[in-house]
């Protein structure tokens, strides 16, 4: 008889409250297939912590990790990953809500196709009328990503299955023997890319991502965004991104991806001081910076990168890679800007 194979459901919370609370109940309904729960606390204030011993789950176990301090989510999921006892592990972020048979086909379609090292399902904006979250992302020649599907209405376009570049980390089902092999995230992100560097990583080492629409999950887009600095955060963006090109990217890409990437993240800083936005300005040098200073450690990271790469930038940009679409990338753009400045707005800042 077939043992069912295990999975390592972990959440990385910090201060998730009533969200969180509606996420851990939503696993309550979770049957099958067999499942733990590792919770890593990134020293949250509001004792959300705490409801795991609250609540029956139908898991083999659950574990609490507890930290003194919020040491981000790239770090946390790192901590979890090393109690990980599962054939495969499921990344789930605590202002998500699962559906009650949502990890089963996850589980039959990775033990079908042993080439995926990682799938996601569809994921539904939460309080939505069928609007989607993420249908995963796509490489542009320029290094910048494009998210297919992000706040779209649901249609036949997407109840295709599919490859994609990256999975969105919000849920994203991973083959526990891939990670072993690349590594999880990198603790430097600490927060922002991480899921896509990692599944640069993946693909590199000869498994595919895919996106598997015959399942869903809700997400509350935003829910921890919003309490954090809106700054720090969007140069995690900046300075990750560019760490992941540096990496991940073949010698003579790094000239015709990286460079121009370089060069737009710098005119997109000029952007912000012309109109006068000088902490907006300083935002995207400090993550040049940080790259130029870190750049013996990125360089160590790239060497054993490219050692078990298995394919080439040219076949993965042809199997994931998607023109730019610069309008697109200008609205995003105008979009992350005018969230910049609207957040700022209540601190008097530029």
């Amino acid at each position: 008889m077939k043992v069912e194979p295990l999975v390592s459901i972990i959440i990385v919370n910090w201060n998730g409250g009533k969200v969180f609370e509606e996420c851990l109940k939503s696993l309550t309904k979770v049957n099958k297939p067999r499942w733990e729960l590792i919770l890593v606390d990134n020293g949250s204030t509001d004792e959300s912590q705490l409801l795991i011993n609250k609540i029956d789950f139908p898991a083999t176990s659950v574990k609490l990790i507890q930290n003194k301090k919020n040491v981000g989510f790239a770090p946390a999921n790192n901590q979890a990953y090393k109690e990980a006892k599962g054939k495969y592990i499921l990344l789930l972020n605590n202002d998500t809500k699962a559906t009650p048979n949502f990890l089963e086909p996850l589980v039959s379609k990775m033990e079908e196709d042993s080439s995926l090292g990682v799938i996601q399902p569809k994921i539904y904006l939460m309080d939505t009328d069928k609007l989607l979250d993420n249908a995963g992302s796509f490489m542009t020649r320029i290094g910048f990503l494009d998210h297919w599907g992000f706040m779209q209405k649901d249609s036949g376009e997407f109840d295709q299955e599919r490859e994609i570049f990256s999975a969105k980390g919000a849920c994203m089902l991973i083959r526990k023997s891939v990670v072993d092999n690349v590594g999880l995230f990198d603790d430097d992100f600490v927060s922002y890319f991480e899921e896509s560097d990692f599944c640069w990583r993946v693909w590199l080492a000869g498994f595919k991502v895919i996106y598997y629409p015959k399942t869903h999950v809700f997400h509350k887009l935003g829910f921890t965004i919003r309490r954090q600095n809106v700054l720090d955060m969007n140069c995690h963006y900046y300075k990750n991104r560019i760490s992941s090109l540096m990496k991940n990217l073949e010698t003579k890409n790094l000239l015709l991806v990286l460079v121009p990437h370089l060069l737009i993240s710098l005119g997109i800083s000029l952007a912000f001081l012309l109109s006068l936005r000088f902490r907006s300005f300083t935002m995207v040098l400090r993550a040049l910076v940080w790259n130029l200073l870190n750049i013996l450690s990125t360089a160590r990271k790239r060497k054993r990168i490219q050692d078990f790469r298995i394919i080439s930038d040219d076949l993965l940009f042809k199997r994931v890679g998607k023109k730019i679409d610069w309008i697109k990338f200008y609205e995003s753009f105008k979009r992350v800007q005018n969230d910049i400045v609207r957040r700022l707005v209540t601190t008097g800042s530029k």
